[in-house]
């Protein structure tokens, strides 16, 4: 890179518009979508679909939505044209459903484009030329007036065209391609000249597209150029006006946003930001953009994976991990802070039935594009205790007490660090049944029984397996577990004591089953916990007592 890159490279002038309205404006509908996955994004792939992919692609649009569709550049290939022909012969696209074509401004390229429509129902003839001077004085060595021209004649044939064939409802369509680097004026002249030729009107629909054909400035500037040009266009209540941002700065999405509070009515995109070079604005993210302030945005992505994957088999580049919205780590937590304060959300939402989604760091429920929790949260060595807890409360219904989370998480992250790896769900929930003695436990109660003396005491008598030996320990105490704690002191010789005790059931059946989680410490000073599941809550206290003194048997070598 160099030094002085002022040297090489001079900053896009801003265009002049103090008194610019689009800032003090907020979007409150969305707009018309075109998807020109089939065309755009297409003729950017290193190998473009073929009649099947394309087939596929053009019914997973349909299926989410989309009623404006660019379907191909007919005169570019044969499979284009073919593919516009088998949709119109077998009568594929729906009565709602408009059809699109790119057409270059050559008199033999807009003949074929018609050939390919012949028999269609309603279809947009989409006519483009580039304007700015680069493209002027490098490419085309064109004066404005032999590029007004060009424009103007291209526009007369499709007209002639269109009123050939009057049983079709036809659109023009427009852009002056490169007009965020296009002078303004300029701009305006030629669309002015082409909007004179097809005379637009209810009979006769017009778009005009505005395309970022190369990002070159802040989205702030293409906003305003955008309002520029819809203050200035003398037709403008007779056109649609369209925008076509590609994403070379990575600022698509924010560009295309601008424009329409700019005064821009229609998006043109690709799912997923596919096109040419870095892709163009992405529609998916976009519309959910929409869908998480609350408005509707007239696309179905509620079947997210099915879109993924579809895109990834047509297009056969991969959707990238964390891509907005659809990338399959995007509601995904590692962090230990994001996790408790995730975790925290979907307890306060659980409780108090909140309407609105109010969730830290999930700006949109997952589960309104088709995606489950269990991919939320997920662990490794930067994951703290509320990770792997609410790991085994999505998936197996246990609650933990914040001590046990505490006290797992300090065994997770002994395993984590030592790997450095991922720990799966599976491999969280073995580690916790080790751990607290749910998994071939030292002490297993075999049976027990209990009664009240004449002194208010509990006597307790019970069998305890501890390997091949089944032992019969007996005590008393003021409830169960106390009688319990005063046989195992005797039996064991290990002085310990309750410090804390939770239950909750498994379920809301009236059968379901009880776990419960005991700490105990011991004579060293030593915590551990014992969890125990068990139709009865009794038996499952009683056998989270064990395993906590099982571990501390384990721990002395006893």
């Amino acid at each position: 890179m160099l030094p002085h890159p002022a040297e090489k490279y001079r900053p896009f002038p801003a265009l002049t518009l103090p008194d610019r309205q689009w800032p003090g404006r907020t979007l409150r509908q969305a707009p018309r979508w075109l998807s020109t996955d089939l065309r755009d994004g297409n003729q950017s792939l290193a190998e473009p679909m073929d009649a099947e992919r394309k087939m596929l692609f053009w019914q997973l649009l349909l299926q989410c939505g989309f009623k404006e569709i660019e379907v191909a550049f007919p005169s570019a290939s044969l499979t284009d044209f073919n593919f516009v022909r088998q949709l119109i012969g077998q009568r594929m696209i729906p009565q709602d459903v408009t059809i699109q074509v790119l057409t270059q401004a050559r008199s033999d390229l807009i003949d074929r484009t018609f050939a390919a429509l012949e028999g269609v129902d309603r279809a947009i003839v989409h006519l483009y030329n580039a304007t700015a001077p680069v493209f002027r004085r490098l490419v085309f060595r064109q004066s404005r007036e032999q590029i007004i021209e060009l424009a103007v004649s291209a526009a007369r044939q499709i007209r002639q065209r269109c009123e050939e064939q009057p049983q079709t409802r036809w659109t023009f369509e427009y852009s002056p391609e490169t007009f965020c680097f296009t002078e303004m004026e300029f701009a305006l002249q030629i669309c002015e000249a082409v909007a004179a030729v097809w005379q637009p009107c209810d009979a006769r629909p017009m778009i005009i597209n505005l395309p970022a054909t190369v990002e070159v400035s802040t989205p702030n500037v293409y906003a305003d150029q955008i309002e520029y040009f819809c203050r200035h266009f003398s037709q403008r209540r007779q056109v649609c006006i369209s925008v076509h941002p590609h994403n070379d700065r990575g600022t698509g999405i924010a560009a295309a946003e601008l424009a329409l509070l700019a005064g821009a009515d229609r998006v043109e995109g690709c799912l997923f930001g596919n096109g040419e070079r870095t892709g163009n604005v992405d529609l998916v993210t976009m519309a959910l953009n929409f869908y998480t302030q609350g408005i509707a945005p007239g696309l179905d992505f509620s079947q997210m994976k099915r879109v993924v994957d579809v895109v990834e088999q047509c297009n056969q580049l991969p959707v990238h991990p964390r891509h907005p919205y659809a990338g399959e780590l995007v509601f995904t937590a590692f962090s230990g802070s994001h996790q408790d304060a995730i975790k925290k959300g979907f307890a306060a939402r659980k409780l108090q039935q909140e309407p609105h989604w109010e969730v830290p760091y999930l700006p949109l429920d997952p589960a309104d594009i088709g995606c489950s929790y269990e991919a939320v949260i997920r662990v490794n060595s930067q994951s703290g205790k509320s990770g792997a807890a609410w790991m085994i409360e999505q998936n197996h219904g246990l609650t933990l007490p914040r001590g046990l989370q505490q006290d797992f998480s300090q065994r997770v992250q002994q395993v984590t660090d030592g790997d450095s790896k991922e720990m799966t769900q599976a491999a969280i929930w073995q580690l916790f049944r080790q751990a607290y003695g749910l998994d071939a436990p030292a002490l297993r109660l075999n049976d027990y029984r209990s009664q009240s003396d004449h002194h208010g005491q509990l006597q307790f008598a019970a069998s305890v397996q501890r390997g091949e030996q089944a032992i019969v320990i007996s005590g008393c105490g003021n409830g169960l577990l106390s009688a319990a704690v005063d046989a195992l002191r005797q039996a064991f010789d290990v002085p310990f004591a309750i410090q804390d005790y939770h239950e909750h059931t498994l379920g809301q059946r009236s059968d379901s089953r009880s776990v419960a989680y005991l700490r105990c410490t011991f004579g060293d000073n030593r915590s551990l916990w014992g969890v125990g599941i068990d139709s009865d809550v009794s038996r499952a206290s009683l056998q989270a007592l064990l395993n906590a003194l099982g571990q501390a048997l384990s721990a002395a070598g006893k």
